[in-house]
């Protein structure tokens, strides 16, 4: 998918975890985890930190502004990374796009 592509296609898609599925810090693990019916996922610190900004509306392209902000790093190529990660969960239905 290219960049630029990628910026149209997203900018009115807000993500939002469906019924049942919920984004839990374990005290006892020390670790976050997206948790699903009859599926655990355990996020890396990259996927997190898109998990956690995803509250149903905010839009892809401000969670991947946001990111692109903090990280100091390139808008269209975090746009990618973010869309590329939530079809992933989209096609797990851990998500809804």
């Amino acid at each position: 998918m290219k960049a630029d592509a990628t910026h149209i296609d997203i900018a009115a898609i807000v993500p939002a975890l469906p019924r049942g599925v919920r984004l839990r810090f374990d005290e006892t693990r020390r670790q976050w985890f997206l948790l699903g019916p009859e599926r655990v996922f355990e996020p890396d610190e990259i996927a997190l930190e898109i998990l956690q900004r995803i509250d149903g509306v905010r839009s892809i392209e401000a969670i991947a502004q946001e990111l692109a902000t903090t990280f100091e790093a390139n808008r269209d190529e975090i746009a990618a990374d973010v869309v590329a990660f939530l079809r992933g969960l989209a096609d797990q239905r851990m998500i809804d796009l």
